[in-house]
């Protein structure tokens, strides 16, 4: 086989396979690659040795059986047999369900994953979207430091333990949707610097130096992070790919880092003959993200919106301190605003940034599906000092109403795992980094963080301790068990309510919100459906027209009446469905 490895400014590289030395050869045109044709079996150990220093593992490796920092393994991606063809499942449509396999179950792995996967099919979800399973230190983390872009981390299953998970998904009639990192790679174990230019200091990320996207040798780093992710979808099957933290790619070229990746997967996808999809988290709220590529926008297929997250966070627990202030001063009207825009921050003053934040969306132009709606994910529930969930703070009948303005409103909806039964275990921030005096440094670094918002040092879980994963494990015996197996139920009724009648591709001027600040009602119409919700503590009635049917009510919850805290869902008549773009 082909062993290369790109290292420009090596004067020699050795090829260490086996425990064999093998010089390898420069490429004659002078690229800075570096090659060698070797037998080598499935399984091989290797590695890279750049001017005889010591041996490294090499940046495109499929495999690193001993973690970050140990030898690469030589993968054979034919030799796996597939079990269920995929004509693949493209994001129109879609629900999708963000979950980490290391706490998904107690065993934390893919293998544990996937017998779990019945229980999202029945639930009625389209997509499995899981967190990062790129290599990281240790055994157990959230996946976002992980350190080699293109493998899979061990200690959940290797590539063959996520082939298995991906077939499975398929068997269920599930898509495949993986979070990616390409904004950075974790501290313990990055060697990427010994081989070549892959960051740069004239630009710097909340997570270090940044990734060189522009400067001097970025043609090859850029391929470098697009090829693997056009390697995990096809050598893998994989849908989709979740784009961690898209704002954090620093790129002054004329053609951006993500205008380059979203044409590599669209040919990808002409290639394959199956839809493939790119999903942004931003923190820019910029119409180009998501605008096609032949409109001159970046081209990807969605993004996260953190503006619906949080005017309806704030509409449901009244907290406004931090970026919820933002959210806070009228939160009825601001959520209306939200689904009708899809962005809150539009161009206009944001009091958290000290400036005004974005710009507004096409609303006849822009479906509304193009932006992911969600009561929480791993970062609103993680990235809390303790890690709490929403639901456990709110009672049934307030959990019951955010349900039904995500699972039947305009946007895409995501749920994280354990939310369609309002699991109480927590999911908090933890980490497995065999380092002491990294260990040592994220310890106090958490502690640090939230002592300047208030918290005691005492009070936030140490990243370290096993306990703090341990309490991240989902309790999976709360979805039989009263409240729980009641809320599950009004979950499942939803997404079947969504799946029979609300038509994909609406845009946002489809969408009307009818709202009273004071009585704490609030009625979102989308396409043929009308979403009632009553947060307050008054009896009140739906802002439906004539003839709306009932379709789904919430417990307490009646055709035409909305108790304290109770949510309602009626298909709109047809002559007024056709006012809102059905």
């Amino acid at each position: 086989m082909l062993f290369e490895v790109w290292a420009p400014n090596a004067g020699n590289v050795e090829l260490r396979l086996d425990g064999r030395t093998r010089p390898m050869e420069p490429d004659p045109a002078g690229s800075g690659w570096w090659r060698l044709t070797a037998a080598a079996t499935a399984g091989a150990r290797y590695g890279f040795a750049l001017d005889d220093g010591p041996v490294l593992p090499d940046p495109r490796s499929r495999r690193q059986p001993d973690g970050p920092e140990g030898p690469s393994a030589v993968v054979d991606h034919t030799a796996h047999r597939w079990h269920h063809p995929w004509p693949g499942r493209d994001l129109t449509g879609a629900v999708l369900y963000e979950l980490h396999v290391g706490t998904f179950t107690e065993e934390g792995t893919f293998a544990a994953a996937a017998g779990r996967l019945g229980h999202l099919a029945d639930l009625g979800v389209s997509h499995v979207q899981l967190m990062p399973v790129c290599p990281f230190p240790g055994t157990h983390g959230w996946g976002y430091d992980g350190v080699a872009p293109w493998a899979v981390h061990e200690p959940y299953g290797g590539p063959d333990g996520l082939k298995e998970f991906v077939d499975a998904a398929h068997g269920h009639g599930l898509g495949v949707v993986l979070d990616v990192v390409h904004n950075h790679l974790g501290p313990s174990g990055n060697r990427l610097p010994e081989f070549g230019p892959y960051f740069t200091d004239r630009y710097h990320t909340p997570w270090g130096s940044a990734v060189n996207l522009d400067g001097p040798g970025s043609d090859e780093v850029r391929d470098y992070f697009v090829g693997s992710a056009l390697a995990f979808l096809r050598d893998y099957r994989l849908d989709g790919l979740r784009l961690d933290a898209v704002h954090a790619l620093a790129d002054s070229r004329a053609e951006h880092f993500l205008f380059q990746l979203s044409s590599a997967v669209a040919e990808l996808s002409a290639e394959l003959g199956r839809p493939l999809f790119l999903i942004a988290e931003s923190d820019r709220n910029d119409p180009l993200t998501c605008t096609p590529r032949e409109l001159n926008g970046l081209g990807l297929d969605a993004q996260w919106n953190d503006d619906f997250h949080h005017a309806l966070h704030v509409a449901l627990t009244g907290e406004s301190h931090g970026y919820y202030a933002d959210f806070a001063r009228a939160p009825l009207a601001t959520l209306a605003r939200t689904l009708t825009d899809g962005f809150f921050h539009a161009g206009t003053y944001s009091a958290f940034r000290g400036r005004r934040h974005g710009r507004p969306l096409d609303r006849p132009a822009t479906p509304a599906g193009r932006l992911l709606g969600y009561a929480q994910t791993h970062d609103q529930v993680g990235n809390r000092a303790t890690g709490d969930r929403l639901t456990p703070a709110l009672d049934l009948g307030l959990a019951a109403c955010a349900a039904a303005l995500v699972l039947c409103g305009p946007f895409t909806p995501m749920l994280f795992m354990g939310e369609e039964w309002g699991a109480t275990t927590p999911w908090q921030y933890f980490t497995d980094h065999p380092a002491p005096e990294l260990a040592e440094a994220v310890r106090v670094g958490r502690r640090r963080e939230f002592a300047a918002h208030g918290w005691s040092a005492d009070a936030v879980p140490d990243p370290q301790d096993p306990a703090t994963r341990a309490r991240s494990v989902l309790d999976w015996s709360e979805a039989t068990r009263a409240p729980h197996a009641e809320l599950l139920d009004w979950y499942r009724t939803l997404l079947a309510v969504r799946r029979t009648h609300l038509a994909p591709g609406l845009p946002l001027a489809a969408t009307r919100v009818d709202h009273d600040e004071e009585a704490r009602t609030l009625t979102v119409r989308h396409g043929v459906l009308a979403v009632s919700v009553n947060l307050g503590e008054r009896i009140a009635s739906p802002a439906v027209p004539p003839g709306a049917l009932p379709l789904a009510a919430s417990a307490g919850a009646e055709a035409m009446t909305l108790p304290p805290r109770s949510a309602a869902v009626f298909l709109l008549p047809p002559d007024e469905a056709r006012k809102h773009g059905s």
